[in-house]
């Protein structure tokens, strides 16, 4: 075939990553200016201008409902390597764990930035802050990647409310890049399997929007971050050599296939202010796929007002395609559609 589309089509090449079963779409070339000095600046220039491209690639029928994306810009940091924001159903989170995996493994697999050496480390400029991952390579391969994340702080503690449908949830917020409502499952009598995955869904939005009209979240120093991301159920592994499972459900009725890199890192500021892991102990976390992150304490710290710590998650993805994508202007649903 040797059709080429016209040159007035919006043209936009992506490659597909998927990290514990999550998918990530990472967007390469032809998008226009990205205007600002910092990501977070970057982030709300694209989102008051060009959030059609958003729903465009997340949404049907270039994507789906639970589709996710990423934004490679270059770095506003002078050591930075790259920065990057985050998409999603909904709109754009804070900081995504299993992005970073995925786009670790891909610039250095692929080449977007060469580095010699078994582990290289990519600097990234996130609207959390800055994250520092390692890629561990294998014959030139990345097989895992680790990441450090931004500070990770418990916000509340043992709170309740009622949720209409459900009855009385009790529940923690805390923050690993961004700001989750933590769940015991077995508590509320919901399964963690993916069979369970409606009712899941369902829950996850009830008890997010109650939470969010009940009580405001401020983050210590960016406005933009201050919001409640989505809604986190733990419970028993189903391998008893593994701490735990847990299930995200995100953004506008997403669920997250991998154990999600900002939950676990909130969850290890949950569990370190609980007395019940200390500075250099892991936990490896299971997905509703049963795929396995492994998030540790580093170290201790403060932020803002907060007690805090930095938490280091490890995990695998790998690369499932290539595309372009085309946008025609005479196309009516150029935009996209979703039924979630």
């Amino acid at each position: 075939m040797n059709w080429t589309p016209p040159n007035n089509w919006l043209k936009i090449k992506t490659i597909d990553v998927h990290t514990g079963g999550e998918p990530l779409r990472i967007i390469l070339d032809g998008l226009p200016e990205i205007k600002g000095n910092t990501i977070l600046e970057k982030r709300r220039f694209f989102r008051e201008n060009y959030d059609h491209i958003r729903t465009g690639l997340m949404w049907e029928p270039r994507g789906h409902a639970d589709q996710y994306g990423a934004i490679l810009t270059e770095a506003t940091t002078p050591d930075g390597d790259l920065g990057v924001f985050f998409l999603h159903n909904e709109g754009y989170s804070t900081m995504c764990g299993h992005a970073i995996i995925a786009i670790t493994k891909t610039v250095f697999d692929t080449n977007i930035i060469e580095k010699t050496g078994g582990n290289p480390i990519l600097k990234l400029d996130t609207p959390a802050g800055r994250v520092v991952a390692t890629a561990y390579r294998e014959n030139g391969v990345v097989r895992s990647v680790s990441f450090v994340n931004v500070p990770s702080f418990v916000y509340k503690l043992n709170q309740k409310i009622e949720v209409a449908g459900i009855g009385t949830v009790e529940y923690d917020i805390a923050f690993g890049g961004a700001f989750y409502a933590f769940c015991d499952a077995d508590k509320l009598g919901i399964g963690l399997q993916p069979k369970d995955h409606n009712q899941l869904i369902d829950w996850g939005k009830h008890i997010k929007y109650t939470v969010m009209d009940a009580m405001p979240i401020v983050h210590p120093y960016e406005e933009d971050l201050g919001f409640l991301y989505g809604t986190i159920f733990i419970g028993k592994a189903n391998d008893a050599t593994h701490h735990s499972r847990n299930v995200c459900v995100f953004a506008e009725g997403e669920v997250d296939r991998s154990p999600t890199g900002t939950g676990v890192s909130a969850r290890a500021a949950l569990h370190h202010a609980r007395g019940e892991i200390g500075v250099g102990e892991a936990i490896t976390i299971e997905s509703i796929l049963g795929t396995l992150m492994t998030v540790e304490v580093t170290e201790t710290t403060t932020f803002g007002e907060h007690k805090a710590v930095i938490p280091k998650v490890t995990g695998t993805a790998s690369i499932i395609g290539q595309h372009e994508f085309y946008f025609d202007p005479n196309d009516d649903l150029q935009k996209g559609f979703i039924f979630r």
